[in-house]
């Protein structure tokens, strides 16, 4: 147990969905086996939250799911904010720390079908909902006759859309499905030979003031180090190319089983899906910043600041998803 450090309470900060209130409420109990003071839990509304009805690829700017958390924060009115990982700009406001990540689940997409149907098996012209420009890019260049619906709004709502055939299928992130436990309404996992997970995908973060020393103590012991490891090298990747939600980027690092190695994989893409750049390496997990960088150097040898420069000079960025 640890002791209080003369608070009162802790108040974590969260947005209001489903999956980010089981998040927060993850975060909650670990930390409630940790102190011996009440935890409380506030849900913040955020700029992603508010605009549903627009490509989060024409909305552009960063943390738009994360800064009015990172207000509060600052603010001194949460004392702890809970996000899912792949929603983080790398960079951080001043004086924020990400102190805590928790083991993380499965970071691969998956897909939901009505009719049961894999991948490669859906029907010529299919009709395919995600608003992620990194899964277009996937999408297209496997499959080009797919059409691309943009699709937003709560995980069930977006499930729907697929189990009662408005579209043929969508993508989303497995993790969530999982933690919600509607992991039997999957039809399809895909493997990253398909599709490379977005940055920090499938990983919950605890962000906190940095000289806050009593909470970073609590995020010591919430903390699974191989997986921060694995999200450092991941955040590398996305912080040397400028990415962020909005820019076709994917990396996913792990161990290889039974090793201290870690592997690896990253993409960069055009939306069009006619530009694929893969890049797959390994590294002792002593310095998984160092393998980050390795990579993205070779993503650069390849092509991969052109490939940006032309998704972030579309003047229409909605345009992308057509």
């Amino acid at each position: 147990m640890i002791t209080k450090a003369n608070r009162e309470k802790l108040v974590i900060g969260t947005r209001g969905s489903q999956l980010a209130l089981w998040q927060a409420n993850y975060i909650k109990g670990l930390i409630e086996d940790l102190v011996d003071i009440p935890v409380e839990i506030k849900t913040i509304k955020t700029t992603g939250d508010k605009i549903l009805d627009v490509p989060l690829a024409k909305v552009g700017g960063k943390g738009l799911f994360t800064k009015e958390l990172e207000v509060e924060l600052m603010a001194g009115t949460v004392d702890l904010c809970v996000h899912s990982m792949k929603d983080v700009p790398t960079d951080l406001p001043e004086g924020l720390v990400m102190a805590g990540i928790p083991a993380r689940e499965d970071a691969r997409d998956i897909m939901i079908s009505h009719t049961g149907a894999g991948f490669n098996e859906l029907p010529q012209n299919a009709r395919v909902g995600t608003s992620s420009l990194r899964r277009i890019a996937h999408v297209r260049n496997l499959r080009p006759d797919i059409e691309i619906v943009d699709v937003r709004g709560n995980l069930d709502t977006r499930m729907r859309k697929a189990e009662d055939g408005e579209l043929d299928a969508v993508i989303l992130a497995a993790a969530g499905i999982r933690r919600l436990g509607w992991g039997d309404r999957i039809t399809t996992y895909l493997s990253t030979d398909i599709m490379i997970s977005a940055v920090g995908q499938g990983a919950v973060g605890v962000e906190i003031r940095d000289d806050d020393t009593f909470m970073h103590e609590v995020c010591e012991h919430i903390t699974d180090p191989a997986t921060m490891r694995c999200i450092m090298a991941e955040r590398v990747v996305m912080n040397r190319l400028e990415g962020g939600c909005q820019v076709p980027i994917g990396a996913y690092c792990r161990y290889e089983e039974g090793t201290s190695i870690l592997r690896i994989d990253a993409m960069v893409g055009s939306v069009d899906g006619s530009t694929i750049l893969r890049v797959s390496q390994t590294g002792d997990d002593s310095d998984p910043i160092a393998l980050g960088e390795s990579v993205v150097a070779e993503l650069k040898d390849m092509g991969a600041d052109e490939v940006l420069a032309a998704v972030r000079a579309a003047t229409d960025a909605a345009e992308l998803l057509k």
